[in-house]
């Protein structure tokens, strides 16, 4: 067992986590460049000085905002390279700006009033986990933002993995690449990694939620955008004339199942989720994600966007209806299946630090999932945060701790 959890290293790890999630990093859809926000590559340049600092090798940080480096083989056997990957940008859905974390120690187990002016509280009825975590060490978000352990809690598990390495070479280890992108939040992470360069057999995102949570199964997923014209025509005189986008826009909604969206699916059931509506009467947009384990449920989902488009333009004349529909992502099951050797890798390692592995499914993506699909076999583990992307986030520090041991433990397996 390692010396991760002693109090030195604790406080190595959590002050870096501190410090990571104070960078506001947040990344925005529908830019077309990688980093798509100019505050990432704050994150980025901490992150590479302090990769430097630490002593990697070929420490990089590349024109895209890609961050990589190397820990130097140990021993004369030629083993495999293996990587661990996280991402630094934060959720467009809530802010990420002015992160103010709160340290609750040896917690209770009762409610947290997270923002005493607001009355803002994080109530174990809403989110029994807390529970689980009772005696433990919380950090959580003032109310006012979210707080950035998707996945600023995998860096700093991460980076503290590869400084007690470099600091304990009696751990007898192959070449270990690790690697930082931006923009995973809005499914570009993996678009312009450079596989060859970051020259790993295989990888793990640390990128998931709970204590023992193993995935090698996420959604195929693509991005929709439905635009709508209107006719914007005085109302006194509109009957028959008008055309109001924004109730198109509303109409459009309603046709959607209403029994397959997020909040009424669960599992390897999939989903249609409007994400942003806007409008007028002269023009409105939808903006839609759509999520599927099978591929073959995915497309008949893809196909049944397109033919309702199809029958809105029947009925209210050619065009008026526009659909652009992008595949973000695809389940990275088929390519890692075939390689389990992996998973059992990860399996043995969270045996070795007292964790049972939980294999399941994402119901989402990560940037293992198109890396799958650009030659590096790349399955995820958990970080140990949770309620990502909005103000109820909280990390336990000791499942920080965990994952840690578990990144060690995997680097001490590889044979």
């Amino acid at each position: 067992m390692s010396e991760i959890s002693s109090a030195k290293w604790r406080d190595k790890l959590l002050y870096r986590f501190l410090k990571y999630v104070t960078i506001h990093s947040t990344s925005e859809p529908g830019i077309s460049k990688i980093p798509s926000t100019e505050r990432q590559w704050n994150i980025a340049n901490y992150i590479y000085e302090e990769l430097r600092s630490l002593g990697l090798e070929d420490v990089s940080l590349d024109e895209n905002g890609y961050v990589m480096g190397y820990i130097p083989s140990n021993i004369n056997e030629n083993l495999p390279t293996v990587g661990f990957i996280a991402h630094y940008d934060t959720s467009p859905d809530f802010s990420g700006e002015h992160v103010n974390p709160q340290i609750w120690k040896n917690y209770d187990g009762s409610d947290l009033t997270l923002n005493e002016e607001t009355g803002f509280s994080l109530k174990t009825s809403e989110f029994p986990e807390l529970k689980n975590h009772i005696g433990e060490t919380l950090i959580t978000t003032d109310g006012t933002t979210l707080l950035g352990a998707d996945d600023k809690a995998g860096i700093a598990e991460i980076v503290t993995s590869a400084e007690y390495l470099l600091i304990h070479p009696e751990i007898k280890h192959g070449r270990i690449a690790i690697g930082f992108t931006p923009d995973e939040e809005i499914g570009k992470g993996a678009d312009l990694f450079d596989v060859k360069k970051f020259g790993a057999d295989w990888a793990y995102t640390v990128d998931g939620s709970e204590v023992g949570e193993l995935e090698f199964e996420n959604f195929n997923a693509g991005g929709v955008v439905i635009s709508i014209k209107g006719k914007s025509v005085h109302p006194g005189s509109a009957k028959g004339k008008m055309l109001n986008a924004g109730l198109l826009a509303v109409e459009f909604s309603n046709a959607m199942p209403e029994n397959e969206t997020p909040s009424t699916t669960e599992g390897y059931e999939g989903f249609y989720h409007l994400t942003n509506i806007s409008g007028s009467v002269e023009k409105a947009q939808l903006q839609y994600i759509i999520r599927d384990h099978d591929l073959k449920k995915y497309e008949q989902r893809k196909a049944f966007m397109q033919e309702t488009v199809n029958k809105f333009n029947i009925k209210y004349g050619k065009d008026v209806f526009n659909i652009e529909i992008v595949d973000q992502y695809f389940n990275m099951k088929e390519k890692i299946e075939d390689k389990m050797f992996i998973i059992d890798i990860a399996k043995k390692a969270m045996t070795k630090v007292g964790i049972k592995a939980n294999i399941k499914a994402i119901r989402g993506g990560t940037d293992g999932s198109k890396l799958s699909y650009m030659g590096l076999p790349c399955p995820n583990i958990f970080a140990g945060g949770l309620n990502f992307h909005g103000p109820y986030e909280f990390v336990p520090l000791e499942s920080m701790i965990k994952a840690t041991e578990v990144i060690i433990a995997i680097v001490e397996n590889i044979e």
